[in-house]
């Protein structure tokens, strides 16, 4: 239990300091153009989740 509040601990800090240094030095990309930045990889989503199931339930069968 505490090595879980450790971790939930570490990962709220981190979130608090990433977020306003990723929103500070990100680049500047319009609007209209942000979907692009993410278009190419919005197509590996679905069979990256589809194969981490089956691998999920593989090791829930035989593991």
């Amino acid at each position: 239990m505490k090595a879980l509040v450790i971790i939930l601990g570490v990962l709220f800090i981190v979130l608090l300091v990433g977020i306003p240094l990723l929103e500070r030095y990100s680049s500047k990309s319009s609007e209209a153009g942000a979907g692009k930045d993410y278009g190419s990889l919005s197509r590996f989503v679905l069979p990256l989740v589809a194969l981490l199931i089956i691998v999920q339930m593989i090791r829930y069968w035989f593991g």
